[in-house]
This record gives C-alpha cells, structure tokens and sequence, in this order.
C-alpha cells in the first residue's frame, strides 16, 4: 500500500493523507496492550503512514512515553504532533493552563518523554480563555526560532481565535472533531481555514466507532471505557444513531468495502487540505482505516451520506457537559 501525501498549511508539513490517532492505546478503549500497539505503529511506518497523533492528556503522559520507546531510531521516519495545556491534579484534569511558563515547561517534558529534539506539530489542545491567544502564539514562535517546535497547531479552536493566533504566527492546522457523524465545523469553521490556508486534522473521523458497524449500547461497554458515558450510545440516542448511520452501510455492501472505509473517503474528498487521524490498536484496522486512501465515493453517493447524516440527524451532544464547556464556540 502507499499512501498519497497532503500539505497541512502553508509552512510546509507534509504528511500522508491518513494519519493514526494513537490515544486508544493508553486510555479511553480498552486496557492498555504494549507489545500490540508498539507492532500497529510499526507497521504503520511500514505500509506509508507517516503521521502520529498524540498528547501530553493522553493515559496521563504515558501515551507520549509510549511513542519515544516505539520510534527510537525510527524518529527521521515519523511526524509527531503533540498537545499541551491542561492542569492536573494527579491522573485527573482539573483545568487548562496555557500560561507561557507553563508551555515551556511542558513542552520539556515531552521532548523527554517522546526521547527526540523536537515536535513536529505542538497543538494548543484547548484554546485557555484566561491568557490571550497572542501570547501562546508568541511563545510557540520562541519555540520554532529556537527548533524545539516546526508547525503550530491549535485544537479546537473558534473563528475569533484562530484569525488571532495565526496573525502572530502561522498555524499550520487545526485539530477538530469532524465526520459525516459531527459536522459542526462546515458552517463557518471550515471556510476559515480555506481563507487563511490551514489544514484541517479531523479527529474521532469514524463517529467514536460508531461508523463503524461494530458498536454496542453504553451499558454494555466496561468500566473505564469511553463510550459508557457517550450520550450518543446511550438509550434513545443510540436507536436513533444507529438508524441514521444506515446509508454507511448502505453503500459499504454496494462497493464491496468496509463502513470505516467509506467514512474516511467522504472525509478525504471534502478537501486536499484534510487530513484525518482515525484512532486504533489494533493492526488489522489500522490497515482497514488507511486503505480508505485507495477508495472514491461518485457525487450520488457523497449527496445521499450528507442528506442521511446532516446536521440533526443525529442524536445526542458529541461529549458530555464539562468536555463541551471547553470547546471554543
């Protein structure tokens, strides 16, 4: 398989058109499998995928330890995109924290633990209303001057926000939820980052599983697992959901391909400047997900996934409330 290739932004990062979230390997799906998800990033590397997404929240550090082991001596290999800005007490998240002190600080810290010189792309992970997007930008333009940072990110981040940071340094991409299953960034978002030329790197692309065909109710997941407290799993929600992601498997059947695999070419052919990072442990999907790569969905098709799964279609707020107080819009 080779993965074609995209530009996020104007500055220069390019990466493959498919990338690989890598949080469902410390938190959040699942106990933790070392020795699995070490062999799924290697040969992510192998079959072209070149893009890793990860961050500082992600199993409380140990997803960024995780990669420094998996891509010593591979690290010319890889494009490593990292996120900072949370405040913990313990293992928990207790707030947001973008002070420029503080980003310094933390940004040591990964360098440590991802055992490399530099990140690739460093996200802002929540936009911190407390201290003024100038200043994070500045500071992260401190930190490309000095090489420990190449491209700047911001996660999702509202319109106001993105137009002020990018004015003080380029911001190369933004990282938001965005699927046929959340489209909340088409309406204003989207043609901001066309105007301005950021790339856009939708994360959760296959709906939090739920595009995939294999989903069950909340209840029925373990404790400790995401989906448990996803309201769109939960009771009416799901029955709902679940009718509406119908077309997916529709036109999965008719094309003779999986359901990820027509969720992720919907994404791809929204635009050349996206590209998406669907999560995984496992290494027979992460093959499924990046030969999406392969596949074109006609206009007739794209037309009946967008009338099935538009706004309102589906069921349910995307995160519970204190995750959606940090959402910048």
């Amino acid at each position: 398989m080779t993965l074609s290739r995209r530009k996020l932004g104007n500055q220069g990062l390019g990466v493959s058109a498919i990338g690989l979230g890598c949080m469902p390997m410390s938190q959040s799906y699942g106990p933790a499998d070392e020795r699995e998800s070490i062999a799924t990033l290697h040969r992510a590397i192998e079959i072209g995928c070149n893009f890793f997404d990860t961050a500082q929240s992600y199993g409380h550090f140990a997803n960024e330890a995780l990669l420094g082991r998996a891509f010593k001596g591979r690290r010319d290999q890889v494009v490593i995109a990292t996120k900072l800005g949370f405040r913990f007490l313990g293992k928990r998240i207790i707030g947001l924290n973008s002070r420029p002190k503080h980003i310094r600080q933390t940004v040591e810290d990964s360098l440590r633990r991802l055992d490399t010189d530099y990140i690739d792309l460093l996200y802002q992970h929540r936009v911190d209303r407390s201290v003024p997007i100038e200043d994070v930008a500045g500071l992260v333009c401190d930190l490309v001057k000095e090489g420990k940072v190449r491209f700047f990110g911001l996660s999702e981040a509202g319109i106001e926000n993105i137009r002020r940071a990018h004015a003080v340094h380029p911001v190369s991409a933004l990282q938001s939820e965005y699927s046929l299953w959340e489209r909340n960034l088409e309406p204003e978002i989207i043609p901001v980052l066309r105007e301005l030329g950021i790339g856009l790197v939708p994360y959760c692309p296959l709906g939090r599983g739920f595009l995939t065909g294999e989903v069950k109710r909340a209840e029925e997941y373990p404790k400790g697992d995401f989906r448990r407290g996803d309201p769109r799993y939960q009771g009416t929600n799901f029955d709902a959901n679940m009718k509406a992601a119908r077309m997916v498997f529709e036109i999965a059947v008719d094309k003779k391909i999986k359901p990820v695999q027509v969720a992720l070419a919907w994404i791809l052919q929204k635009g050349d400047f996206i590209v998406p990072i669907p999560g995984t442990k496992h290494g027979q999907y992460l093959e499924e997900n990046l030969a999406a790569d392969t596949f074109r969905l006609d206009p007739a098709q794209i037309k009946l996934l967008d009338d099935a799964l538009a706004p309102g279609k589906v069921s349910g707020n995307r995160y519970a409330h204190l995750p959606m107080t940090m959402i910048d819009r």
